[in-house]
């Protein structure tokens, strides 16, 4: 009898020599095989699930982005202070996200706060409390800023997406989009000495950049807040560096970089 063509490769012999008669791919797969993975990788979207198996009579109708920015763009734009913006946000039901989810997380902090710290989109523990970075990723972060000499009281947290995407979901880019203009005008009206972009994705939206974060952090750039320009950079999520501790020495580096700029800045001592 000809053997079976899936064992003819030696990996695959063996498993013919364990009795193995049948795989449940194609060709057989070498789970022990190392994962090649690039700079440009975003490691902190491994993190997040895919909704594949939501039933699409569930979802929204998707909207017309232009008009959906347009929207959400007369409506940030009239915000005044921080107060106000978060009011508009929360009445604001231009982005389909907010049917889907529990709270409007807003984001906390004083204005003219030295740092302010956004992200992508509130998690389980966020959706539930209506607030940012309260999980493990947030207990971490507020340990981060210990440790350089600040509270979590004394930063600003936020995040580009205000509401929790379905399981986790990577946001759609009119999602992103149109709530991408509220944290704009956030960052603008709480005017802080330093902006922090945790992760690649947060730190692709507001950078308009396509760079990974693996070649991004550490990279000072000009952030134009409304014409009053902030010193910006991109740091690793904590969610990343709960999966990925090896990490957390260039994590360090990078806090501390943040310090040096604070302080240069005469926004800390």
């Amino acid at each position: 009898m000809e053997e079976p063509q899936h064992f003819r490769d030696p990996l695959a012999a063996f498993l013919g020599a364990c009795g193995v008669t049948a795989v449940l791919a194609e060709t057989p797969q070498n789970r022990f095989a190392e994962v090649e993975t690039t700079v440009d990788s975003e490691p902190e979207d491994l993190l997040l699930a895919q909704s594949d198996d939501l039933d699409d009579d569930l979802l929204p109708p998707p909207a017309d982005e232009d008009d959906a920015v347009q929207a959400a763009r007369e409506v940030a734009r009239t915000a005044p202070d921080v107060a106000t913006l978060h009011r508009l946000l929360a009445g604001f039901d231009g982005c389909p996200l907010k049917q889907l989810a529990r709270t409007t997380c807003l984001g906390e902090g004083p204005v003219g706060a030295p740092v302010m710290f956004v992200g992508e989109a509130p998690g389980r523990d966020e959706d539930e409390a209506g607030r940012p970075f309260v999980g493990r990723s947030g207990q971490l972060l507020e340990k981060m800023l210990k440790a350089i000499g600040l509270s979590r009281e004394a930063v600003y947290i936020s995040n580009v997406i205000p509401w929790r995407p379905p399981a986790n979901r990577t946001p759609s880019p009119i999602e992103t989009a149109t709530c991408e203009v509220f944290v704009r005008r956030e960052i603008a009206l709480v005017r802080p000495k330093v902006l922090v972009a945790l992760g690649g994705s947060a730190a692709k939206t507001l950078f308009a950049t396509d760079t990974g974060i693996m070649r991004q952090r550490g990279h000072w750039v000009t952030f134009d807040a409304d014409g009053h320009p902030i010193d910006a950079v991109a740091m690793f999520h904590p969610a990343y560096l709960l999966r990925t501790p090896g990490e957390k020495r260039r994590a360090w580096q990078d806090l501390l970089a943040v310090r040096r700029k604070l302080v240069a800045l005469g926004a800390i001592t």
